[in-house]
């Protein structure tokens, strides 16, 4: 893959995912990445969910990715951060806690105790429900984007995680999101993990990433691994959909520094 990078990268912290730094490390070479970045879900000050690392857990997090950086194959370190309206100065806060190299912003909660991708919740989505799923879903995301606390958002289009999108033309979601990216100048995600997931499809959709590319928005593309195998899963998919898209530059991260490199 020469330059390709993969910064959706998870850790056994999260309590769904599994693999060690050294794992991470050789499935990174044999995929043929050039750098990988872990970013775990973020820490909350309270108990939240059970899939996300305690508070106390962050030093095992950086000891993690300091057992990787220990190989001497470039290392980032980022955060997973899920965007809740009000608790705002918490990202802020967890900026400090760490030399990161990318924050991340996620919008996977739509209500207190909904978080929008969980089976747990697949009831919710009807015939009569899913637009208002849809239009919640890109309210938040809109204000995730401009609250510019991220270098990048993840999985633009989460909630056709299930296979349900909204009827008629849905750039009526994807357009404004674009010009929130556009203007708070900030990157988005190509998430293969919808290659594995019953949508079927990456992250976001086809119609997503032209827009973008033609409002000049920066792009990064990236597994949302939650094992070493996973590690540049539908990179050909996901590269191939960038440049039908009009893609020929990806955006790469040094401490919350953005550079590019060639597709």
């Amino acid at each position: 893959m020469g330059q390709a990078t993969d910064y959706h990268v998870h850790t056994p912290l999260c309590r769904h995912a599994e693999g060690a730094p050294t794992e991470f490390i050789d499935a990174a070479k044999r995929a043929g990445l050039a750098e990988i970045g872990f970013s775990d879900h973020n820490p909350m000050p309270e108990a939240f969910d059970d899939w996300r690392m305690n508070l106390d857990e962050l030093p095992h997090y950086l000891d993690f990715v300091a057992e990787a950086r220990a190989s001497g194959f470039p290392v980032r370190l980022g955060l997973e951060c899920d965007f809740i309206p009000g608790r705002e100065s918490w990202i802020e806060k967890l900026a400090g806690m760490a030399e990161w190299d990318y924050l991340i912003g996620s919008v996977h909660y739509l209500a207190s105790g909904w978080d929008v991708d969980n089976p747990k919740h697949l009831f919710r989505f009807t015939e009569d429900s899913v637009e208002s799923i849809w239009d919640r879903y890109w309210e938040l995301f809109n204000q995730c984007v401009r609250s510019r606390l991220f270098d990048f958002v993840a999985h633009p289009d989460l909630p056709k995680k299930f296979g349900y999108r909204p009827k008629g033309d849905l750039r009526r979601y994807y357009g404004p999101a674009v010009e929130a990216l556009r203007e708070a100048n900030v990157a988005f995600e190509i998430n293969t993990a919808g290659l594995r997931k019953p949508a079927n499809e990456i992250y976001p959709a086809q119609e997503f990433l032209e827009l973008a590319s033609q409002a000049g928005v920066p792009l990064v593309i990236n597994s949302d691994s939650h094992s070493p195998g996973e590690l540049g899963a539908g990179f050909e998919v996901a590269t191939a959909r960038a440049r039908e898209a009009g893609y020929r530059q990806v955006a790469r991260w040094l401490r919350r520094e953005r550079s590019t490199a060639e597709l």
